[in-house]
């Protein structure tokens, strides 16, 4: 899952991605509200964390901007203002969750856990795809009841599938959800990938669909 992270105070943004990296989440970092507005306009994320005293264009002019452009991704609002109205503008901007700083660096990455969850309609933190079982909170994956070793970014590779297991998810959109920017869309890395995680899952779980991608789904 890509997270855009949207914070000036540089200290804290490093920690928060650090957690975030630590959880799974591919993460592009922005210092400013212009930047934020124009990622949001233009990348895929799953999510963002937006602090609401950004430099330049504030918080809730970016949320405003976004939805109003139809921007749809869920958005956990940080802020060192925890007056209820604050809280208000947010939500009446188009916010999907809050924050008050200080807050714990584990309950972000629940929240957003959750909202990227909710958002794919799922109702469960415990996604389920044939004998296949993700974990959302612990983050960790079990093939018939026993763990699932995976790398990072086999990780985050499975569990975008698994967040939206049934359907055909394309190559570009694997990419774009899985890696930051840096990202290289020629590159063979991802059918690498996808081609060591179908060998440790040993069952026919994992599709390629030719000429349009992956889906994660047991066969009928």
């Amino acid at each position: 899952m890509r997270i855009l992270l949207a914070e000036d105070d540089a200290a804290l943004a490093a920690k928060i991605a650090a957690a975030l990296d630590a959880a799974g989440f591919a993460v592009d970092r922005v210092g400013d509200g212009a930047e934020a507005e124009f990622r949001g306009q233009t990348e895929a994320y799953d999510a963002a964390v937006l602090d609401l005293g950004l430099p330049g264009l504030d918080g809730i002019s970016v949320l405003h901007r976004w939805r109003e452009a139809g921007q749809s991704l869920p958005v956990l609002v940080l802020t060192a203002r925890g007056r209820w109205h604050d809280k208000l503008a947010g939500f009446d901007a188009g916010a999907d969750d809050y924050l008050t700083k200080p807050f714990q660096l584990e309950e972000l990455v629940l929240r957003l856990h959750a909202l990227i969850r909710r958002s794919a309609g799922h109702a469960s933190p415990r996604l389920r795809c044939g004998a296949l079982e993700l974990d959302v909170h612990a983050g960790r994956f079990a093939l018939d009841g026993d763990p699932l070793a995976l790398t990072a970014q086999e990780y985050r590779i499975l569990a975008y599938l698994m967040h939206h297991a049934g359907r055909v998810v394309s190559r570009a959109e694997l990419g774009e959800h899985v890696y930051d920017n840096g990202y290289d869309p020629d590159s063979n890395a991802l059918d690498v990938l996808v081609g060591r995680i179908r060998r440790k899952l040993g069952v026919p779980l994992l599709h390629t669909v030719r000429g349009q991608g992956f889906r994660l789904a047991e066969m009928p």
